[in-house]
């Protein structure tokens, strides 16, 4: 049984099967990079971690030459990257002459001469690991993409008209303590507040509201600039106003605003 032989390229759609004897490949028709560096100091670590030095004992030599290698195959591929790269090999060849000439007894220790070239090296990698581990954090748009939904133009919110229970209620209350905050440090002195009374004025103002719109939204009974004890005394009026069948508590839509009215005739 014969194996099929398998075509060495489409043209236009039709399968080439023999290599074409005048056909030219350029040297530099494919380019193939194997590592991406972002700096000089990237290309140090890099030589580094791959020979597994001790990087507070950098061998100068031995990391120099491989570092030369690879800047001069990078001025064939890219001159225009070169430029930094080669003020990296000055200061390698400055460092490396300075540990091969000998000391003066009657000189003074001037350190480490790889001692600013470790350090850098060392900041780098600090602030390389921290980039790391922030581009492994999800990211919208990335790991994550937040849905959107738009209601279509004819939509009718389904309309409950439901009883409102303790625990929407107490739901709304603390979305009304929230916004007391910015106003607790107005407060100089306490004032007296009664429950009474507020469940008086939170009559009044269903009776003002008129029969167009004959209830107020929940949160607009709340005065916040009162601080916490104002919204408790309201809340707490609110709840004996239900509890003696004076008001009612509705929704209109789910999870939409609470709404307080007076109780329906019939």
């Amino acid at each position: 049984m014969l194996q099929q032989v398998l075509p060495f390229a489409f043209l236009r759609g039709e399968a080439i099967v023999d290599k074409p004897q005048d056909l030219f490949i350029p040297p530099d028709a494919l380019e193939v990079i194997l590592e991406m560096f972002e700096g000089p100091l990237d290309l140090l670590l890099y030589l580094i971690r791959k020979q597994k030095f001790d990087i507070l004992d950098l061998p100068i030599s031995p990391i120099t030459t491989q570092y030369m290698t690879y800047v001069e195959l990078m001025k064939d591929i890219k001159l225009e990257l070169a430029a930094e790269y080669l003020v990296m090999a000055s200061i390698l060849a400055e460092i490396k002459s300075r540990l091969l000439l000998p000391k003066q007894a009657v000189e003074e220790d001037e350190g480490d001469p790889r001692a600013e070239l470790v350090r850098k090296l060392q900041e780098y990698e600090i602030i390389k690991k921290a980039a790391e581990n922030i581009d492994e954090l999800p990211r919208v748009d990335r790991d994550s993409f937040v849905a959107k939904v738009e209601l279509a133009e004819n939509f009718v919110p389904e309309i409950l008209n439901s009883q409102v229970d303790l625990a929407e209620l107490v739901s709304a209350l603390q979305g009304v303590i929230k916004r007391t905050q910015a106003y607790e440090h107005h407060h100089i002195q306490k004032e007296s507040l009664s429950t009474r009374e507020r469940m008086a004025h939170i009559l009044t103002t269903l009776k003002e509201a008129g029969s167009e719109q004959p209830y107020c939204d929940f949160s607009d009974l709340f005065t916040v600039k009162e601080g916490k004890q104002g919204v408790v005394v309201t809340f707490l009026a609110i709840l004996e106003l239900i509890k003696e069948s004076l008001i009612e508590c509705i929704q209109t839509q789910i999870y939409g605003e609470i709404r307080v009215c007076l109780p329906r005739q019939g």
